[in-house]
């Protein structure tokens, strides 16, 4: 693995739990990206895997990758050394069962009002060559709900943020979050760049605050259910 990332938990079915820290990639996406993605190991990007080398002539491992984080941001990613455990996991994805928190850190304060708030938005995606942005207005469904909000003593005035996603759109949760006036800390690209470089300056934070802090999903293999479960704490 590379430095930072560190297995969080494992089950018997070969499903493990990693911590992914800012800045590293989910995957290589280009062959300048060898060493800075999740492990240190050639990726295959038609298998969606990373391949270890086995222990005889031409024997590969396949370690599949079951989804992905953008470079800035940290936390849970799932990883699996059978195809079977896989193809069972997916599964569970595919039909959006599974579930994640994610906790951000944001410039301003917000209110929940009764149990939880759910965001709704249309958020339409842009590329130009390798830059990404996501915009509201237009485009597919977009809802986050937010489970809680505390705020930060100090100044600027920020509140941690526990958001948990329905949906799985590109930078969802930075764009749903600048929309309401809450701009991710240091978010280069949604963020408020005048209150980054003074919280940079004053506090030292110069990441995207933004971290996958809980996954949990149960799937069956062999007719059995099994249920998983990684928690990763807050870097930030």
């Amino acid at each position: 693995m590379t430095k930072g990332v560190r297995v969080l938990v494992a089950d018997s079915n070969g499903l493990i739990a990693v911590d992914k820290p800012a800045g590293t990639l989910s995957h290589p996406n280009v062959k300048s990206d060898q060493g800075k993605g999740l492990l240190n190991l050639p990726y295959d990007s038609e298998k969606q895997a990373y391949i270890k080398p086995g222990r005889e002539n031409g024997d590969v491992q396949p370690i599949y990758l079951l989804n992905r984080l953008d470079s800035a941001t940290s936390g849970i990613l799932l990883l699996s050394a059978s195809s079977r455990t896989r193809k069972a996991v997916m599964e569970v994805f595919e039909n959006r069962k599974v579930t994640k928190i994610y906790k951000a850190l944001v410039f301003g304060i917000t209110k929940i009002k009764g149990r939880g708030m759910i965001w709704k938005d249309r958020l339409r995606v842009v590329q130009s060559g390798k830059s990404v942005r996501a915009d509201t207005g237009s485009g597919k469904s977009a809802e986050t709900e937010l489970v809680s909000a505390r705020s930060i003593p100090g100044s600027p005035i920020a509140s941690l943020l526990e958001l948990k996603p329905i949906t799985g759109r590109t930078h969802q949760l930075r764009v749903q979050c600048a929309k309401r006036r809450l701009p991710i800390v240091g978010d280069r690209t949604y963020g408020n760049f005048q209150k980054n470089k003074l919280i940079a300056r004053t506090k030292g934070i110069k990441r995207l605050c933004l971290h996958s802090s809980e996954t949990s999903l149960e799937y069956v293999l062999d007719g059995n259910l099994f249920r998983f479960r990684a928690v990763s704490d807050i870097p930030f």
